[in-house]
């Protein structure tokens, strides 16, 4: 198997399970196009520990970590396997890289692993497993992180880090009900950084780009983002799947970080006009 490339998703609100907008349908095409993965690693905000913990479970459930959304939300059930043997691999990558990890046999996938797994395999035919992600992170540790998952790209295992790319949720309670300059602008200047293979600049978002303390409050979800991108090897090229603004100030897109694994690759408009091939962020 050729190496797979890593994945950044923007996984907004729970909604965005039943309401996909734009970047739902290309998740499914990037899924479909893609060389079939052993195991989908994904490390979300919304599972935060001290030290990194690497799920165990054979049949992980489906966790409904949130309350006052449609009804329908909470019926949702995906029932995927885990991948323990893999899951093993990434213990002992992130012991050798001095992240102190532990297993865990019991948590089952929060609503930032399942809801986009919703779109990437809704077959529920690849198997998935978490990774916590580190509560004390800065850029540069979240990059690092990424970068010692990063040889289970060479298993077979497809990286996911699932965040979002702005995420005031002050804004989205206080009933914005249209797209807020500010979540663009700030969502235009990551793709760049991202596009032009600007590694440094990207990890020094959350210091230069424009409105960044408002984009996000709080870091934790913009560190997947550096994660899937630290985790990714730096001769392939990125792509970026323009999802659009949601809630009025939820930028959704989301970035593939390498083309590597790609099977019977169409030509981009068959993605989506919005899907641009760009070179690689360098390391």
């Amino acid at each position: 198997m050729h190496r797979l490339p890593s994945v950044f998703v923007s996984h907004g609100a729970p909604t965005f399970a039943i309401e996909p907008g734009l970047a739902g349908p290309q998740l499914t095409t990037l899924g479909r196009e893609l060389a079939k993965p052993r195991a989908v690693l994904i490390v979300s905000p919304h599972w935060m520990t001290p030290r990194p913990q690497v799920g165990m479970v054979e049949r992980p459930r489906t966790i409904h970590d949130f309350g006052g959304f449609d009804p329908a939300l909470y019926e949702i059930d995906y029932p995927v396997h885990g991948h323990p043997q893999l899951a093993r691999r990434t213990l002992d990558l992130l012991q050798k890289n001095g992240w102190s990890p532990r297993p865990d046999e019991r948590r089952g996938l929060d609503h930032g692993a399942w809801v986009p797994m919703l779109y990437l395999y809704p077959e529920v035919d690849v198997p998935v497993f978490q990774v916590s992600l580190p509560s004390r992170l800065d850029a540069d540790s979240a990059w690092s992180f990424g970068q010692a998952l990063a040889p289970l790209a060479d298993d077979g295992v497809l990286i996911v880090g699932s965040g979002s790319l702005t995420h005031n949720l002050y804004d989205v309670r206080g009933g914005h009900g249209h797209e807020e300059a500010y979540a663009a602008e700030f969502a235009a200047w990551v793709r760049d950084a991202v596009t032009t293979g600007d590694s440094t600049r990207l990890r020094q978002t959350l210091a230069l780009a424009p409105h960044a303390e408002r984009a996000h409050p709080s870091a934790e979800h913009f560190w997947p983002l550096l994660v899937a991108a630290g985790a990714a090897a730096s001769s392939l090229p990125a792509t970026v799947i323009e999802g659009g603004i949601t809630h009025g100030v939820l930028a959704m897109d989301c970035f593939i970080f390498g083309s590597g694994g790609r099977e019977g690759r169409a030509d981009d408009s068959t993605l989506t006009g919005s899907m641009l091939l760009q070179p690689s962020i360098n390391s």
